[in-house]
């Protein structure tokens, strides 16, 4: 955690100067690392979250550490990445935190485990409308299924914000020769990229140039072609 350099931070609408010790209990954080001495067991952590949380539900984090086969009496050195990683997530949400923070939970997973992951962070939203998840990630895929809205950030700057639906619905890449380019309507093009065959174009307006250029091959834009194309066009 780091100092911010200027501006103003709230959360839960009061200044982050302002927040109490009640306030961090509403808050549940995976940071890259389950947080508790190597030495320990699942079921010496309970003993620890329900003295610290009074909100910790005992009997779902034991359930849910049961159903991802996490062993309640080994000590966390002899986990796996991926059991290291079902964990982090599980402490994070036992104790019903109205707000997650989450820096690269899936990171270096396989597939199944990235997969739990998710299915977890799906259930902890859909039980609590006013929960939320603030989530930083460089796994495009994981965000398509959990966020609804996306900050690209470079450098410390946001380069993008962006609905998930808006991006998957209405962007995309343009495909076109010089001459095709010559005749675009460049109104709503974003971002400009040389190609072999002449130029990639980044859209918000994938309908139009569909509607209106129907010779021109006009492409649905992932969120990595999206973010390749804000890095590297003009």
């Amino acid at each position: 955690m780091i100092n911010r350099d200027n501006g103003d931070v709230e959360l839960f609408g009061k200044s982050i100067n302002e927040i109490t010790d009640k306030d961090r209990q509403r808050i549940g954080a995976s940071l890259g690392e389950v947080g508790f001495y190597e030495q320990f067991t699942i079921k010496k952590i309970v003993s620890v979250l329900r003295s610290f949380y009074p909100q910790f539900e005992k009997s779902y984090f034991v359930s849910k550490c049961e159903e991802f086969r996490l062993p309640l009496d080994k000590p966390l050195k002899e986990f796996s990445t991926g059991m290291k990683a079902r964990l982090s997530v599980l402490i994070a949400i036992s104790h019903n935190a109205e707000l997650l923070i989450l820096d690269e939970p899936t990171a270096g997973l396989d597939v199944v485990a990235r997969g739990e992951i998710l299915r977890l962070l799906q259930e902890y939203l859909e039980k609590d409308e006013s929960r939320s998840i603030l989530i930083s990630s460089h796994i495009s895929k994981d965000l398509e299924q959990l966020c609804d809205s996306l900050y690209f950030i470079d450098q410390g700057k946001i380069i993008l914000n962006e609905d998930t639906d808006v991006l998957m619905d209405e962007y995309g890449i343009i495909k076109v020769t010089e001459e095709q380019y010559s005749t675009l309507d460049k109104e709503y093009i974003t971002k400009i990229l040389p190609a072999s065959f002449g130029y990639q174009c980044l859209t918000k307006q994938r309908q139009f140039y569909r509607e209106n250029y129907p010779e021109v091959a006009v492409e649905k834009a992932n969120i990595d072609e999206i973010v390749f194309m804000m890095m590297g066009g003009n």
